[in-house]
């Protein structure tokens, strides 16, 4: 197998944020998605939100991370936005449909985390839940604003997610949406214990999961990155041999 680090291409946020002297648009990401890159040892490179050029971006790339943020826009999905659902961030949403379409098109590495996760099952035809608490009564999956709440997942025997993560898992959550109807494309690969959604994947790719939880918040457990590394460095390889 190919021993070069793999490249893994990261989507951001464009946000309205400040420092030093400086408010301004800032494109920008959670630095613990660029340490569990590291960890698993990868190249992580960021992938600001910008008009065009997805697949020519991942023609760079050995793998993709779909990351968190804010709402996808429920118009998207052919809703209209409920009161608790944030504005929305279009030329991300845009974006980071584009990155997700044409990773699958190159069956490129992709783990979705989170918002991720949502955007790869409306990209593919479904729909989200806009605020979860109305359906599970709690708020467990988002206990507090800039809080992670541990939620205990059941993974779904004889899937890829099973193979990485075993039959449980302990992930720490920070989202009041969820899928709600599948993408045909998708298969629920685990759920918490109230039913909701938290982990899913696309049979037949090299590599395509989704997780609902934060993997890159829990530095002691690097299975999901170092499963999407691993394919990544074998993705690279087989480029190398003039496929794929």
């Amino acid at each position: 197998m190919n021993d070069r680090r793999p490249v893994i291409g990261l989507s951001t946020y464009a946000e309205t944020a400040r420092t030093g002297v400086w408010e301004r648009e800032f494109a920008m990401l959670h630095a613990s998605y660029i340490a569990a890159v590291q960890r698993a040892g990868g190249i992580a490179v960021l992938l600001p939100p910008q008009d065009g050029g997805a697949d020519e971006v991942l023609s760079r790339m050995d793998g993709l991370v779909l990351t968190g943020g804010a709402d996808v826009d429920p118009g998207r999905y052919g809703q209209a936005p409920d009161e608790r659902t944030s504005r929305p961030r279009t030329l991300r949403d845009e974006w980071e449909f584009a990155l997700a379409l044409a990773a699958l098109d190159r069956d490129l590495p992709l783990l979705a985390v989170c918002r991720g996760l949502q955007i790869l099952n409306v990209a593919l035809g479904g729909s989200l839940h806009q605020h979860l608490p109305d359906l599970t009564g709690h708020e467990r999956h988002q206990p507090a604003p800039g809080t992670f709440g541990p939620v205990e997942v059941n993974i779904e025997p004889g899937t890829r997610t099973a193979a990485l993560l075993g039959s449980w898992v302990r992930g720490w959550c920070h989202h009041h949406q969820a899928l709600a109807d599948l993408a045909p494309a998708l298969r629920v690969t685990g759920r918490a214990d109230d039913g909701t959604v938290e982990a899913a994947e696309i049979p037949g790719k090299l590599f395509a999961v989704g997780v609902q939880w934060h993997p890159e918040e829990d530095s002691e457990d690097t299975r999901l990155f170092a499963g999407l590394v691993t394919e990544a460095r074998r993705y690279a390889g087989g480029r190398e041999k003039g496929a794929p």
